[in-house]
């Protein structure tokens, strides 16, 4: 039987000690996603969208709570074996592309395979592309290609591994409201089709409602269902 939850926060909290106070990012979140389900995290700058996506995403650690990704507590594992689960388990997209300009759009794709072993059931670079409809512009580089175009090859480079959780940092921020459409239909599919659990961080409640659910965070919580933003 597989896994009802690919991710779960479970009390999770972050706090960051400063000299004159210490200052709680997140506080007390409980959140699960499912295989195949695309959800949308909104909230204002500073609601803690970013900590918590790192948290989920094993780039940082909790200080206190945990985190399941694929029913393993990966909170206090060593630093080798979350990296490895951030290899393998797990897709990153951010506002910037991150593009290498100086390699073409396929090169880019292939660059997660040239760490660690590729995956058995991982995709080709080509295949990644064919999945976000850039199949045709394998060959062209960053400065050839349009934003919204820079990002879907982003996404194909963030799912060749065929990760289980993709997690998106603002990446419709540089992005028209069309091309931004595009890039969220894209995760709505991606979801659908690959039974990825996608979580994407927006300031844009109109994409947002794309999403199979919206996550509302204010002040390091979350906000229940009704309450608003």
């Amino acid at each position: 039987m597989g896994l009802t939850h690919l991710v779960e926060a479970i009390g999770l909290r972050k706090a960051y000690p400063l000299p004159a106070e210490t200052v709680e990012a997140i506080r007390g979140v409980d959140l699960s996603l499912a295989p195949g389900e695309f959800a949308a995290l909104v909230g204002a700058s500073g609601a803690g969208k970013t900590t918590l996506l790192n948290l989920l995403g094993c780039l940082d650690r909790p200080t206190a709570g945990a985190v399941r990704i694929l029913g393993t507590e990966v909170q206090d594992l060593a630093e080798r074996d979350l990296t490895a689960i951030r290899g393998r388990r797990i897709g990153f997209v951010f506002q910037e592309s991150c593009l290498v300009p100086t390699l073409t759009a396929v090169e880019n794709v292939g660059l997660p395979l040239a760490f660690g072993a590729p995956p058995e059931d991982g995709l080709s670079p080509q295949a990644a592309l064919e999945l976000v409809d850039l199949a045709g512009k394998a060959r062209r580089y960053p400065d050839e290609l349009s934003g919204g175009e820079r990002q879907r090859v982003a996404i194909a480079r963030a799912i060749v591994r065929r990760p289980a959780l993709l997690l998106a940092d603002e990446p419709t921020g540089n992005l028209d409201f069309e091309n931004g459409r595009k890039i969220f239909r894209l995760f709505r599919d991606l979801a659908a089709a690959s039974r990825l659990a996608v979580l994407v961080a927006t300031h844009n409640l109109e994409l947002a409602a794309m999403a199979d659910r919206v996550i509302r965070l204010r002040d390091g919580r979350l906000v229940p269902a009704g309450e608003g933003s």
